[in-house]
């Protein structure tokens, strides 16, 4: 086989490098930051009392860092290794949560700009098009009704919401679909979901099965540990790479459905194919974490507005991006009842991100003439 020639090897470089220009760059970065900032932060408040120092000490601990063994039992459930009480506490119960985070975070961002190029419609995400409902929804009958069947959450998450998508698309479309009919769609049936997740509530009989069905329905990352790392890496890994590798369609749906058929796409195939990729990603993230609200919204139109509407660039923004709000948005959620009230309380961290999304969505409305089409 003959060997690259040197313009080709520059021609692919400087292709790669045009996707990480300045403005990527930047946001990939600062978002890093965010996310090493906020894990610090997490891991030297807890029950058990230690120093901030020894807590820091403990997360870059090269026993712990460079042990097999370790990351056996962190990854693949094994017996954890012998390890000093500092190092147990942050690694096995004040790390995972962060981890939890940066994986939700990736998952909604990215099933949020995935809808937002299906639809067209800057105003879709999995909470508004009714896809959290629908996976929160069988959520939550896997814990109420089949109570057994609780490792199977990832896969009825991804079932409850791939209903819902399909519900709200055959409700919007009429020779097509419009931004406005999806969104009205997406409301009705979350809705109606959330109506049905509500009744549940009095079909349980255990006080802690309506506690954690309470904390499903809010979005909550209170008690996540390893257990939740291992059930959502896997669908966060299989979803992430699939975007990436499905960017360039993504690029191709923003130019119209007519243009996309004339470049000999077939619109339906790919755009329900992409579908089930975000439903995917949404259901990886219910599965551990509940319903968080708003993330799928803002996030994209966040890394859209700094690196442009390019989905080879969006999609990798959000995987940066939306980490950092989880873990930041967590942060507040895990301290903030502490510094305003001087209590331990932690709220679910669904409000702190829907107290963040509520007012960034009236900024969009003010800002923008025209809310709707992409």
């Amino acid at each position: 086989m003959a060997s690259e020639t040197p313009s080709a090897r520059t021609t692919r470089r400087e292709r790669w490098l045009g996707w990480f220009d300045g403005s990527l760059a930047t946001l990939c970065l600062g978002s890093l930051a965010v996310v090493v900032v906020g894990a610090l932060v997490q891991v030297s408040y807890g029950a058990y009392s230690m120093t901030i120092a020894e807590a820091w000490a403990a997360v870059f601990d090269p026993d712990v860092i460079f042990s097999l063994r370790a990351w056996d039992a962190f990854l693949w459930g094994m017996a954890v290794p012998e390890m000093s009480t500092a190092s147990l506490i942050v690694w096995n119960i004040r790390l995972p949560r962060v981890f939890v985070a940066v994986l939700v975070g990736m998952n909604l961002s990215v099933s949020g700009a995935i809808f937002q190029a299906v639809t067209r419609n800057e105003l879709a995400s999995p909470f508004i098009l009714g896809v959290s409902s629908g996976a929160g929804l069988m959520i939550l009958l896997t814990l109420v009704v089949f109570t057994g069947l609780t490792a199977l959450l990832p896969l009825a998450a991804a079932v409850g919401g791939a209903i819902a998508f399909l519900i709200v698309y055959g409700i919007a479309w009429k020779n097509g679909t419009s931004p406005v009919r999806l969104v009205l769609a997406g409301v009705i049936v979350g809705t109606i979901f959330s109506s049905f997740q509500t009744a549940l509530f009095f079909f349980a009989d255990d006080i802690g099965v309506v506690q954690s069905a309470v904390a499903w329905t809010t979005g909550s990352l209170t008690g996540t540990d390893w257990e939740q790392v291992r059930m959502a890496l896997p669908w966060t890994v299989v979803a992430m790479g699939l975007a990436l590798v499905g960017s360039r369609q993504l690029n191709v749906l923003l130019l119209g459905e007519r243009t996309a058929k004339s470049l000999g796409m077939s619109v339906e195939k790919v755009r329900f194919a992409l579908s089930g990729v975000a439903v995917l990603a949404a259901a990886a993230s219910i599965a551990v974490a509940g319903i968080v609200g708003f993330v799928g919204l803002i996030v994209p139109h966040m890394v859209r507005n700094i690196v442009g509407s390019d989905y080879k660039k969006l999609i990798i923004g959000c995987l940066f991006a939306g980490p950092a709000l989880m873990v930041g948005a967590d942060v507040g959620a895990r301290l903030g009842m502490s510094v305003l009230a001087g209590t331990d309380t932690q709220i679910p961290v669904g409000i702190v991100t829907g107290l963040v999304g509520g007012p960034y969505f009236l900024y969009l409305m003010r800002r923008q003439d025209s809310l709707g089409e992409i």
